[in-house]
């Protein structure tokens, strides 16, 4: 399990020559078109902790759905969407030298719907209508499947741990339906159709289930054959982000009571047991984030005295202030860890528009060895 150093640092120090000078490639307008980094380090005002920011802020860049893979597996690469080029487009950071490399000129392209496949080798997205499949060496991509025109997309895109299929919604007037369409041929079918209006759905691994949300009637698992179709009997309240831990074992949530003078809680559902507990209750998360054991959350508090990034030890629900985010909409901020969870990544408009955030939690969270380690 990971734990929290008993030491605190003040300072976290990049290794020597990673900051660049910005620049642009020669090439202008095109897949593949190089930045230089574009980092900037500087002293959180509340905590004296270095963070860094990525993206220049005078320009918008954000992280795709929370729930999405956009970290490499050996946490050496970061996929988001920027529209410096003048249109939304996806990019992809290395993580070690800040270089950024343009990777789509597709229009209308959903940033939240960015996907990297499990190999760390592709990545998915829809454009308009379509949904695309991209090759991150050779920049090629090819239509995987388009929303057929009685039909509107949904919210949320999230491919399967195998790779092999992606899970989106679909709506047509007062009725939705949940797909499953796969990446090699195109060929889609209908897991299951409700008279409301889902979204959202995340795979659960190892397990052949789906988890959506269903407007005013909180969380559904379904089979992904459609069979065995439920609502999750969770605490009472609003539910906040939720996801599964690395097994699929459990699903981890925000609960958002509906007494404003209580705190919102970290709790974890198991759907084998019918059973649901409290992990903790924090400092008015509004969006959160573990590392792969969920030993570790990361959330970020909407609380107007403190907007801050925090770190919660699940054993002890011992708290640590990390920097202030300072976002005029502390949702959007989805805080979250590397695959190695040596790094915190999350978004904010604290200096203009949209811009990514990074901090180095190395001395205070044990490393997660990746995959191939």
């Amino acid at each position: 399990m990971a734990v929290l150093s008993p030491r605190f640092s003040r300072r976290f120090v990049l290794a020597s020559g990673i900051l660049a000078v910005p620049g642009l490639a020669t090439e202008t307008g095109t897949r593949g078109e190089a930045f230089a980094s574009e980092w900037k380090r500087y002293s959180d005002p509340a905590t004296e902790l270095d963070v860094y920011r990525l993206t220049d802020p005078t320009y918008s860049s954000m992280l795709p759905a929370f729930s999405n893979r956009v970290i490499a597996r050996n946490s050496g690469f970061l996929l988001f969407s920027c529209d410096r080029t003048g249109s939304l487009e996806a990019f992809r950071m290395d993580l070690k030298t800040g270089e950024t490399r343009r990777l789509t000129d597709r229009k209308d392209l959903d940033a939240n719907s960015l996907n990297l496949t499990p190999d760390s080798r592709s990545f998915c997205y829809f454009a308009g209508r379509t949904l695309y499949l991209a090759s991150l060496a050779s920049l090629k991509d090819r239509e995987v499947y388009t929303v057929p025109q009685a039909w509107e997309r949904g919210p949320g895109l999230n491919a399967t741990a195998d790779g092999a299929h992606v899970l989106f919604t679909e709506r047509r007037s007062e009725s939705s339906r949940l797909r499953m369409v796969a990446l090699a041929q195109g060929a889609a079918r209908t897991v299951v159709e409700a008279q409301s209006s889902i979204a959202d759905p995340i795979e659960r691994s190892l397990r052949g289930q789906i988890l959506y949300r269903d407007a005013g009637n909180g969380l559904w698992l379904v089979d992904s054959d459609g069979r065995h179709n439920r609502r999750l009997t969770l605490a009472g309240g609003g539910v906040g982000p939720a996801n599964w831990a690395s097994d699929g074992r459990t699903l981890l949530y925000l609960n958002l009571p509906d007494d404003p003078k209580q705190l919102n809680a970290i709790r974890e559902y198991a759907p084998d047991e019918d059973s649901d507990k409290l992990v903790a209750p924090t400092s008015q998360y509004v969006h959160f984030g573990f590392n792969r054991d969920t030993s570790v959350f990361v959330g970020a508090s909407r609380n107007v005295a403190s907007p801050a990034i925090l770190i919660l030890l699940r054993l002890t629900r011992r708290e640590l202030t990390l920097c202030e985010h300072k976002s005029s909409r502390p949702v959007t901020v989805e805080p979250m860890f590397s695959p190695d969870a040596q790094r915190i990544y999350f978004q904010s408009d604290r200096d203009g528009k949209p811009a990514l955030y990074a901090l180095h939690v190395e001395k205070l969270v044990e490393k997660i060895q990746s995959d191939k380690e």
